[in-house]
């Protein structure tokens, strides 16, 4: 049978994941412990500090923590929101730049996603849709959306170190 070009690419993509699968991805029983201790903060783009607070603060309820001047940039505020388990999302606005919309660019952030019990999932997906976001879900635990500056975000009910039932850490 003969098979579509798009056929032989998306063949060409699994055997590659699989060599590399193959060549790096350890058992765990022969897995290093990593360097790291955690996520301390990802930080995002905000064109409005106050517009940011609301969305995260009273639609996702991630209380914020802390509001300072960025270091970097005089006049710029970070600050940062509780996303459980001492891990923060964090935020910058840079007054006066145009950094204009969220565009997705290689090495650029693609989506935050954050881990919440499944009752929770629920409860921030009718606020959601009570707020106007659109969703797209996904599996039945994944909620996609962008927040007020266009970064995607997801909601994911699986446990953390869990995606839709398969362990990943």
């Amino acid at each position: 049978m003969n098979t579509t070009p798009e056929q032989q690419r998306s063949e060409g993509f699994a055997a590659q994941r699989d060599r590399i699968r193959a060549e790096y991805l350890k058992p765990v029983s022969s897995r290093p412990a990593s360097s790291a201790r955690g996520l301390h903060h990802t930080a995002l783009v905000s064109g409005d500090v106050e517009r940011t607070v609301r969305f995260y603060q009273d639609v996702l309820e991630f209380p914020l923590t802390e509001l300072i001047e960025n270091r970097d940039y005089p006049g710029s505020s970070h600050f940062f929101f509780d996303i459980g388990n001492r891990n923060l999302l964090a935020f910058f606005d840079f007054p006066g730049l145009d950094v204009g919309p969220y565009q997705e660019v290689l090495g650029g952030l693609h989506h935050v996603a954050i881990s919440v019990e499944p009752d929770r999932w629920e409860h921030l997906r009718n606020k959601l849709i009570d707020a106007g976001v659109e969703l797209i879900e996904h599996s039945e635990v994944s909620l996609y959306f962008r927040d007020p500056d266009g970064a995607r975000l997801e909601l994911i009910a699986d446990p953390l170190g869990e995606m839709y039932g398969s362990h990943v850490l």
